[in-house]
């Protein structure tokens, strides 16, 4: 029997596995779908990648980065919405038992813009499509809501409820007050964090695309809403991106529109000059790792697929072979709705400060108890009611006075009378406003396997990994031709030379010289050295270039700023401009 011929994602996921990677992650148990496990080599292309991003998103624009907590208490999501939005639906078969994403199965039998729907709507579209158990073709049972953020106890008593975190953003807003004032009340403010979140997905049968737990590389970008624009949309403006908008969706069609990014905003694709700038930008980050951008595009989200904070969002997506077109950022126009939420729910200020451009008169109220008649009332329990009533905010006092004409107070009924109520005037030139945000989103796993699956090529039958060399986890490798201590020893000295500049580098004279150029080709070096006996008469060596096989002699004292060049994006024959011997 002829076997079966293996796909692209197959060859990724061999290779991967055996050079080190990723593989599944507790294998010696049997595996547990949607954790990954990155090996020696994957570890360092993430990191890499990741440096790269923060190089793009944050260190450029003077952006700054926090490291917030994994576990979050139940009050910030119930606040933010996740406890009642961030919910997936679910169906069984009623065979097997095995449980699958709704929409999911939804989308490979042909219906489109299944995440609005409803679970009796997936019903309905189950029972019209025929869509029966992908596993062993038996009946559906009814969809249901599945939440699928991690619950976890805060505690050694369990009895407070918190979650893993399902995306680094919350910590970004609960830290917002502080981050704010330790940055001297900057606006923009964009604050960034790279980290591990964790999702609790249904049935993640797509290796390194689905999984439980992600490292995500977020910024969260507060700005005034009354002074939107964005002071690097000039860098992008001219950019060309493919983009996916509403209007073209709501006809049931998926047609491309090639515009710019100033053509996206003039024209009102984007609502927001930070997101199309951000939009730009990482259309740009996804080319630098090897995905050109014809096979990248900006899809935009329905009102229904919307995430509860989003007022726009669109999905950057790149085309792969397996999957089709699969999202690897998002990009949301998230206005003041988190600030708003946290502040409600705890009544702390999360306010920025504007300065107006000419003074103006205020105006507040403000509300003082008459603590003496109040005591008349109250007696000896003057301290409890004091303490809570000063726990107040000033707003749910005069709210409560307005609204009812009285409070009630540690359990006493206190009447408007009690207080004073005063209009307060003065002349100021700051404003006090919610920020909004725009928020780029990237999940760092499905970029470094689009990365890996773009730069996995074939040569003369042999595999070329062909990643960028910044992102490459070995920088170069030095080979002695053959195992003879002479060899060895210059080839030793040239290592050594590359690891005191922190290049990461291989040194190795096991097999033959093919079998290591072909090893170093597999797992993506940019450059290997060789020294043969050539080097001992004349302090010269091979160079020789991953992607190209193209070999030229440099003295050997040039190897580091050589290999130097390259990492700093100069071709191979660029780097060797004025080496050559």
């Amino acid at each position: 029997m002829e076997r079966p011929k293996r796909d692209l994602v197959d060859e990724v996921s061999g290779l991967a596995a055996r050079r080190g990677f990723f593989w599944n992650a507790y294998e010696i148990y049997g595996g547990v779908s949607g954790f990954l496990t990155w090996g020696p080599l994957g570890a360092v292309l993430k990191r890499k990648i990741a440096d790269l991003w923060r190089k793009t998103f944050v260190l450029k624009h003077g952006f700054i980065e926090i490291d917030a907590p994994l576990v979050t208490p139940y009050p910030v999501f119930e606040a933010s919405g996740h406890v009642e939005g961030f919910k997936d639906t679910m169906v069984a078969c009623l065979k097997c038992s095995q449980r699958f994403k709704a929409d999911e199965l939804l989308s490979k039998a042909g219906a489109r813009h299944v995440e609005t729907l409803s679970p009796s709507q997936v019903d309905s579209q189950i029972h019209r499509l025929g869509v029966t158990c992908p596993e062993c073709d038996g009946t559906l049972g009814k969809a249901s809501l599945f939440t699928t953020m991690f619950q976890t106890t805060i505690g050694p008593l369990g009895d407070s409820v918190g979650f893993l975190r399902p995306e680094t953003a919350q910590g970004m807003f609960t830290e917002f007050k502080r981050t704010y004032s330790v940055e001297r009340k900057k606006m923009p403010l964009g604050i960034a964090q790279v980290g591990r979140v964790f999702r609790n997905e249904i049935s993640p049968r797509q290796g390194p695309i689905r999984l439980r737990e992600i490292d995500f590389m977020e910024v969260e970008l507060f700005y005034d809403p009354e002074r939107p624009e964005c002071p690097f949309l000039g860098e992008v403006r001219d950019v060309m991106m493919n983009l996916v908008p509403e209007s073209v969706l709501l006809k049931g069609e998926e047609e491309m529109l090639e515009v710019s990014v100033g053509s996206a905003l003039d024209e009102g694709f984007v609502k927001s000059e930070w997101l199309g700038y951000f939009m730009g930008l990482a259309q740009g980050f996804m080319s630098l790792l090897g995905i050109p951008p014809s096979r990248q595009r900006f899809r935009e989200h329905l009102e229904g697929e919307r995430a509860h904070y989003s007022k726009q969002t669109f999905d950057q997506e790149v085309l792969l072979s397996r999957w089709g077109w699969v999202e690897v950022s998002g990009h949301a126009h998230r206005t003041d709705f988190d600030l708003s939420a946290h502040m409600s729910k705890t009544g702390e200020d999360l306010t920025a400060e504007r300065v107006l451009r000419k003074a103006v008169r205020k105006s507040h109220r403000r509300v003082r108890p008459k603590t003496e008649l109040i005591k008349e009332l109250v007696g000896d329990d003057i301290g409890a009611v004091m303490r809570e009533l000063n726990s107040w905010p000033q707003e749910q006092t005069l709210g409560e006075l307005d609204d009812k004409g009285h409070v009630y107070v540690a359990g006493y009924r206190l009447k408007r009378q009690l207080f004073r109520i005063e209009t307060i005037e003065k002349k100021t030139q700051i404003e006090r406003f919610i920020p909004y945000v725009a928020e780029p989103s990237f999940g760092l796993e499905r970029v470094a396997y689009s990365t890996l699956e773009y730069g996995f090529k074939s040569k003369e039958g042999r595999v070329v990994l062909a990643l960028p060399p910044q992102v490459a986890p070995v920088e170069a490798a030095v080979f002695p031709i053959v195992s003879r201590k002479p060899l060895e020893e210059m080839a030793g000295r040239i290592h050594s030379e590359l690891l005191e500049k922190g290049i990461r580098a291989t040194l190795e004279s096991k097999e033959t010289i093919g079998r290591r150029y072909a090893r170093a080709d597999e797992i993506g070096v940019p450059v290997c050295i060789t020294v043969d006996r050539q080097s001992l008469k004349d302090e010269t060596v091979t160079a020789r270039d991953r992607d190209s096989w193209e070999q030229l002699r440099i003295p050997a004292a040039s190897c580091t700023e050589f290999v130097q060049k390259i990492l700093g994006s100069e071709s191979f024959g660029e780097a060797a401009q004025g080496m050559a011997t």
